[in-house]
């Protein structure tokens, strides 16, 4: 290793010993003839001091740093005289009186100060995301998204569940939002779809018999963006076998409740309030009731649930699905499905957080008849259906059990719990609200070989 200790955890009881320490340089300052440096990495920043006399070459060579430079210094660990200890920092203590230096990498100026509540663009930030990063204040919601996947995956793992990727290339199946359409070489004039779920896999995976599956999963939606809407984006995916909404509202409101304990140290009340799609609307004006009093600071969670199966599309003139064409029907709805689609309920449920939707599930069909008669009723025909869906509709025949799911923006959640307005400020890479990313100028054109090999030429559109 090129350090014996990172820049954060040198105190009062490591002095006098000898340390090594790398990192960027946070400040500098000359005080006559010693110069003072904060030495900064992940895990926080030690001052580190050149007296000439003591630090020989050394001090000549600091001579040169600048902020941001990268850094090895050896030396020996002091105390501070008690006048300048910094109370602020756990190594606010003790300083490194520099014996050897050695410049790792120097740095241009950097085009922003590494420093939180700066005013810079959006656009800035972005196109210089990896200086960005530096920040503390971006640094922990990224440390923030890291720790709640591991208290994901040891919850998820004590409950039974099994961790399933499924495929990024898949079968384009157009309902719902646009497909991003990826051209296949070996295959001219065909696509692949990326997901946007893992909707169809993890049914099949249930008939499968892998009865708990989950994953933390990639989606893609080619949609118009907002806060909280990326053209990427993660959400925690699930589903389970032989269970009732009850066994989804029970897991969550537990997995719940464990995030917000370990990652806030904030006591979550179960189980969460349940409201119907129609007292939701009655008494809120909304599908996303916000139960707060007033805009504190407070965690109000709800389930919202019984939603109409189907809604009526004025423009194609047609039902379509309120939630997903794979969402069952109330068992008492069966039979009035056909003759009154406007009053059918479905078995879909949303959890609700302070008036945002955090995500949404079902439970799902599993029936290949019903599941064709849902389709025909959204105007998907037989033929149509097995095109589309025929794996899944064969798969249903192979003893498919009952089942159902749940998935919540993973995203959304991360922005609740660092208090940020936007999505963007949590995820590592974002793109901007029109879909670009300003760090690596993506998307972009390709060149004309690659369209050739694909098959593809691209016509301009006329003004």
């Amino acid at each position: 290793m090129l350090r014996t200790h990172t820049c954060g955890e040198l105190n009062a009881n490591d002095a006098d010993r000898e340390a090594v320490l790398c990192g960027w340089v946070a400040t500098r300052r000359d005080h006559g003839k010693l110069i003072f440096i904060d030495i900064r990495d992940r895990s926080g920043i030690t001052q580190i001091v050149f007296i000439p006399k003591e630090s020989g070459d050394a001090y000549i060579k600091a001579q040169e740093l600048r902020n941001e430079f990268v850094i090895r210094v050896s030396g020996k660990i002091n105390r501070r005289p008690g006048n300048t200890v910094n109370q602020k920092i756990p190594t606010g203590e003790i300083e490194l009186l520099v014996k050897e230096l050695e410049i790792l990498n120097p740095s241009l100026t950097p085009p922003f100060e590494i420093e939180d509540d700066l005013d810079i663009t959006e656009e800035m930030r972005l196109k210089y995301r990896y200086l960005d990063l530096r920040r503390k204040k971006v640094f922990n919601n990224f440390m923030l998204r890291s720790s709640l996947y591991k208290i994901i995956r040891s919850f998820m793992d004590k409950e039974g569940f099994i961790e399933s990727e499924t495929p990024i290339l898949t079968k384009s199946t157009p309902e719902g939002a646009r497909d991003y359409l990826v051209p296949s070489r070996l295959n001219p004039g065909e696509f692949y779809a990326l997901p946007q779920s893992p909707q169809l896999f993890k049914q099949i995976l249930m008939v499968s018999g892998i009865e708990r599956y989950y994953q933390i999963a990639k989606c893609f939606r080619d949609e118009d963006l907002r806060a909280d809407r990326q053209p990427e984006f993660t959400q925690l995916d699930l589903e389970m076998s032989f269970l009732d909404e009850e066994d989804i509202f029970s897991l969550l409101e537990r997995l719940m409740q464990t995030i917000f304990k370990e990652l806030k140290n904030i006591e979550i009340k179960i189980p969460f309030r349940r409201m119907t799609f129609e007292e939701a609307q009655k008494n809120y004006s909304s599908d996303k009731p916000d139960l707060r009093k007033g805009l504190g600071g407070d965690f109000a969670f709800v389930w919202v649930y019984d939603f109409p199966l189907f809604k009526y599309d004025t423009e194609e003139k047609r039902w379509v699905s309120e939630h997903h064409p794979f969402t069952a029907p109330r068992t008492e709805d069966l039979d009035r499905l056909e003759k009154e689609p406007e009053k059918a309920k479905g078995r879909c449920y949303d959890l609700v957080l302070n008036g945002i939707e955090l995500g949404s599930g079902s439970i799902r069909i599993h029936s290949q008849q019903l599941q064709e008669r849902v389709f025909n009723i959204i105007g998907i025909k037989k033929e149509e259906a097995y095109k589309r869906f025929g794996f899944l509709l064969e798969a249903f025949q192979f003893g498919a059990p009952p089942h159902g799911g749940f998935a919540f923006g993973i995203d959304r959640l991360l922005a609740l719990l660092a208090g940020e307005e936007s999505i963007r400020e949590v995820i590592t890479f974002p793109k901007t609200q029109k879909a670009f990313c300003p760090l690596t100028n993506a998307p972009s054109a390709v060149e004309e070989k690659q369209l050739k090999e694909l098959g593809i030429a691209i016509k301009k559109h006329k003004n």
